[in-house]
């Protein structure tokens, strides 16, 4: 780091960064502020889908217990056809959104099928949509974690670094300065009084 000039251009330029400091400092606190909430929010939508998850994987077990069958093949039932994933500006942090799952459930024939598959191609559909747009939500949570992370250490330095020191550096300069001019008025008057006697 450079030394500190100890001069009025100093002072006015530490001034000018101090003001300009104080100005961004409340904003980029906003935006924290608003990104923790967001993520906040980004969090419960989670933890709420990874309920959903649980929740099919529990009814799977209850209402189809028919699918420790080997005898029936279910390979290829449901697959997984066109997933449309964009992005969306939130605070100033892009974030993937999912626009659009499309579940294929493969034809079958209900005569050569026992009838609980229907119920077995639904579960496999909710379950295979709703693990996607869990998937889609923690990538969410994470890139939230990062920009919050991200805002948070340029608020503290702002707040604990930057204001601090042009307050140091303005306190310091203004300190000089006055004991300067306090010098010159004794050296005015020394000369003064040297004139006089003689």
């Amino acid at each position: 780091m450079a030394r500190l000039q100890l001069n009025k251009s100093a002072l006015a330029r530490e001034s000018a960064q101090l003001k300009t400091y104080e100005r961004f400092l409340p904003s980029l606190d906003l935006k924290r502020q608003q990104l923790m909430a967001t993520r906040a929010q980004a969090r419960a939508e989670a933890a709420a889908l990874q309920a959903r998850v649980d929740d099919v994987a529990r009814r799977v077990g209850r209402e189809v217990p028919m699918l420790a069958n080997d005898d029936i093949d279910l390979d290829g039932l449901v697959k997984l056809g066109e997933v449309t994933v964009t992005t969306e500006n939130v605070v100033g942090v892009m974030l993937p959104r999912l626009d659009r799952v499309e579940v294929i459930v493969h034809p079958y024939s209900p005569l050569a099928k026992p009838q609980w598959v229907d119920t077995v191609a639904a579960l496999l559909r909710e379950t295979l949509e709703l693990r996607l747009r869990l998937q889609v939500a923690q990538r969410r949570l994470a890139e939230l974690d990062a920009a919050v992370a991200t805002i948070t250490q340029r608020v503290n330095l702002f707040d604990k670094v930057l204001i601090p020191n042009a307050r140091a550096n303005i306190r310091r300069i203004r300190v000089y300065l006055s004991d300067e001019e306090m010098q010159a008025v004794v050296r005015s008057k020394i000369s003064k009084r040297k004139r006089a006697a003689t």
